[in-house]
């Protein structure tokens, strides 16, 4: 399955795919996680907090190829994105793995991932080496075996991402 997660809505023409599936984050109602762990300790994968963001997570775990579209703030994720991905930790156990010589969560039936991000925003050099550490350092609990990260401006935002998902389509 090839996942789409945008932070806004956007027309990207899917219609008759039944390949790809995406999800305007702004139109759900997700809570912010609240550090409980319970998703690891009471109820083992699933979340306790009963919103939208429990059926996204299973979506985010079985997905292949994924396609994160997030304004940038403070060189980060803005808030639904944010929010998102914070909530998706379920798809991890509580258990360590060494991974390239660090430590890492042990993936719950996860996916390999080829990502790609479109950062959008207007945004600095600094802020843009911010946001492509986090992506960096994020990658290998999100599981991607590999990512690109695209800027963007808020203008050009959706014609880029109807490029990246033509480039899905042809694949």
């Amino acid at each position: 399955m090839k996942l789409i997660l945008s932070d806004r809505p956007l027309e990207l023409n899917l219609k008759d795919d039944k390949t790809i599936r995406y999800i305007d984050l702004s139109s759900l109602k997700i809570g912010n996680c609240v550090g409980c762990f319970g998703c690891w300790t009471k109820t083992p994968g699933k979340c306790v907090i009963r919103d939208d963001a429990v059926s996204v997570y299973p979506l985010i775990a079985k997905s292949r190829e994924v396609l994160y579209i997030s304004h940038v703030k403070y060189g980060g994720y803005d808030t639904i994105m944010k929010s998102m991905l914070e909530r998706a930790i379920p798809i991890q156990q509580a258990f360590i793995r060494e991974l390239d010589r660090e430590t890492h969560h042990v993936q719950r039936a996860v996916s390999l991932k080829r990502a790609t991000i479109i950062a959008y925003g207007e945004l600095d050099q600094d802020e843009k080496e911010v946001f492509c550490q986090l992506v960096e350092r994020n990658a290998k609990n999100m599981n991607f075996d590999s990512y690109h990260i695209i800027f963007s401006s808020e203008n050009e935002l959706e014609k880029i991402a109807k490029r990246e998902v033509e480039k899905w389509k042809e694949s």
